[in-house]
C-alpha cells in the first residue's frame, strides 16, 4: 500500500471514530493545497494575506546548528525522547531541501482525538511544504482519547471536559525542545518557526503564542483560536485565524465546552488588545463567503487576522470533501479560501523580528 492510500485509509478510521465520539477532532484525506509563489526564505516580503505587511527591514536568516547536513528529502516518523517520555514527530522535508540553505519549519498540531499522522492527511500540508519550501512538522500529544491523543493545555480541560491526567507531559515544553532538536538534525531558519493547528491542536498553537514568543514568529490557529490567561508574550505575536460560522462543535459564537466560552470575534479583538493593535478593526470581504476582519496598528510589523468562513463547520478550509454522514456531525466545509495558502503567505511576511 502506498503513502496516499495509507494516509486515506487511517482518515477513514478516524472520521468512524469521529462519528462515534460526535468529535469534531479527528483526521481527514489528503487534501492537494494550491500552488502559491512566495519570496523564497530570507528575503525581504511585502504585503502578506490580508494585506498585512511585514517591516521594512530585511530579517536576515538564522541557521541552526543542523546547517550542512546531508539530507533526503521526504517524510520521516522520528521518536524522541523529550522529559522521559518517547514521543512521535512526522516530518516532511520538501524536494528543495539539501542541508545547507535554511528552511522556514512549520508545527502542524492535530485536533483532540486524532494523531500526527491524520493532521499530515487532514490539512494536506506537505503539498504546501513542497512547493514553497519549507519544513513541515507533525508532532504528537501524548494523552490517549478516543482513537488518538490529547494536548496537555495549561489550565485548560480534555475534549469532553475530563480533567488532564495528573501524570500528562508539558506539551509546551515539549514543543519548544522539538523546535530545537529539529534544529540539530535540519538546517532550520530559526527566524522563520511559526506554529498551526486544528481545533485542540488551534488551542495548544494559541498557548504557544503566549508562551513561546521567543521561538515561534507567528501562529495560525485553525477552529480554535483562544487568547489564554495568563499570557506571558515577550513581544506582540503575529496571529491569523480561520474558523466556519457554523461550526458545531466549537461555536462561532462561543458557549461551547468549559474551554470554549467566548466567541472567535472576541478571541480575535482579545488578541488585538494583547498585541497592541488598534481597537476597532477594519472588515472586508476578500472571497465570496468569506470575511476579513484585520486589525491595524499593531507594534513591531505585528498583525493580528480573522478569517470567517461563512457557513462552513468544524473544518480545515480548503479541505477535502467529507462524506455525508460526516458533515452531519461537523457541519458543511468550504472551498472559499485555502487556510495553507493564506497563512503561509502570513507566515511569509511575519518573520521573527
Amino acid at each position: 500500500m502506498g503513502r496516499t492510500d495509507r494516509l486515506r485509509a487511517l482518515r477513514a478510521a478516524a472520521l468512524l471514530a469521529v462519528v462515534v465520539a460526535v468529535s469534531g477532532c479527528g483526521g481527514s484525506t489528503t487534501a492537494t493545497s494550491p500552488t502559491r509563489t512566495t519570496s523564497p526564505p530570507g528575503s525581504t516580503v511585502g504585503t502578506g494575506a490580508g494585506g498585512s505587511t511585514s517591516s521594512t527591514t530585511p530579517v536576515p536568516t538564522a541557521p541552526s546548528s543542523g546547517c550542512g547536513t546531508t539530507v533526503t528529502p521526504g517524510t520521516v516518523t522520528l521518536r524522541p525522547t523529550v522529559g522521559g517520555r518517547r514521543r512521535t514527530v512526522v516530518v516532511h522535508l520538501p524536494g528543495g531541501a539539501h542541508g545547507s540553505t535554511p528552511l522556514p519549519l512549520v508545527l502542524n498540531l492535530h485536533g483532540s482525538q486524532s494523531t500526527a499522522v491524520d493532521q499530515e492527511a487532514f490539512s494536506g500540508m506537505d503539498a504546501t511544504a513542497d512547493a514553497d519550501t519549507f519544513i513541515v512538522a507533525y508532532p504528537q500529544g501524548d494523552i490517549p482519547s478516543g482513537s488518538g491523543f490529547e494536548w496537555n493545555v495549561p489550565g485548560q480541560p480534555l475534549f469532553g471536559g475530563a480533567a488532564v491526567p495528573t501524570d500528562a507531559p508539558d506539551d509546551v515544553t515539549f514543543l519548544e525542545r522539538l523546535v530545537t532538536s529539529l534544529g540539530q538534525r535540519y538546517c532550520v531558519d530559526e527566524h522563520r518557526v511559526y506554529a498551526t493547528g486544528f481545533s485542540g491542536g488551534a488551542r495548544m498553537a494559541s498557548q504557544l503564542g503566549c508562551d513561546a514568543s521567543t521561538v515561534v514568529a507567528a501562529v495560525a490557529p485553525v477552529s480554535g483560536l483562544r487568547l489564554p490567561l495568563p499570557c506571558p508574550s515577550a513581544r506582540p505575536v503575529p496571529v491569523v485565524s480561520f474558523h466556519g460560522t457554523a461550526d458545531p462543535v466549537d461555536p462561532y459564537g462561543g458557549n461551547g465546552q468549559r474551554y470554549w466560552t467566548y466567541s472567535v470575534p472576541v478571541a480575535a479583538g482579545r488578541w488585538a488588545a494583547h498585541d497592541g493593535c488598534a481597537a476597532t478593526p477594519e472588515r472586508s470581504v476578500p472571497d465570496p463567503g468569506v470575511v476579513l476582519t484585520a486589525y491595524a496598528g499593531c507594534p513591531a510589523g505585528s498583525a493580528v487576522e480573522l478569517y470567517s468562513i461563512t457557513g462552513e463547520g468544524h473544518e480545515w478550509p480548503g479541505g477535502p470533501p467529507l462524506p455525508r454522514s460526516i458533515t452531519r456531525v461537523l457541519g458543511p466545509r468550504s472551498d472559499a479560501l485555502s487556510a495553507n495558502s493564506v497563512m503561509w503567505a502570513f507566515f511569509v511576511a511575519h518573520p521573527m523580528p
